[in-house]
């Protein structure tokens, strides 16, 4: 089984100006390299057929992605309209700035199937394409954050997989970002 990079985790993981709340302590070539030589602790099914996340123990200094909101931290909460893409529209986004997470204990590298790439018009040579990576203290899956779920039931013209939204996973997925933000560095 072979693994690469896409452009779009590439720009998101790994961009030109370093930021703390992106993969540190490796390049993208290395990782990419550490992917397709380490074998995953285990493997998870994604949110559909064509989608997979290996959970790897984490060897960079990468810090957890997401951040319970208490009462002491909740001032440190910002948001704005962003995209993702020069190609998609703004969405509302919020994060904590001036947070100190702790370093990660797992890295999960979300995988898309080479069939899957070429319908979103990311063709690649490889078997598998990482579209993202998640930062976590246990070695499961934290949920898809909501927009992302509606914008995957939009279609791949508007930035998604073109997966009908399941309302539960939904309900699953909000009730954890409501009490949970990420930050930047």
């Amino acid at each position: 089984m072979s693994i690469v990079l896409t452009p779009f985790a590439r720009a998101r993981l790994f961009p030109r100006e370093s930021r703390r709340n992106t993969i540190q302590d490796c390049g993208p070539e290395a990782f990419e390299q550490r992917l397709n030589e380490e074998a995953p602790l285990k493997v998870l099914e994604g949110y559909a057929p064509f989608c997979r996340l290996h959970v790897h123990r984490n060897w960079t200094s990468t810090r957890c992605m997401a951040v319970p909101i208490t009462d002491a931290n909740r001032h440190l909460l910002c948001s704005a309209y962003e995209a993702r893409t020069k190609q998609e529209l703004p969405v509302l986004v919020r994060w904590f700035e001036g947070v100190e997470p702790p370093v990660a204990n797992y890295l999960l590298p979300i995988l898309y199937s080479r069939e899957q790439l070429a319908k979103e018009g990311e063709p690649i040579e490889a078997d598998w394409g990482v579209v993202g990576c998640l930062y976590t203290m246990e070695p499961e899956e934290i949920p898809m954050v909501p927009i992302t779920m509606l914008r995957n039931a939009l279609g791949v013209e508007e930035g998604g997989s073109g997966v009908p939204l399941d309302r539960e996973a939904y309900r699953r997925a909000a009730a954890f970002w409501e009490v949970h933000a990420n930050w930047r560095g």
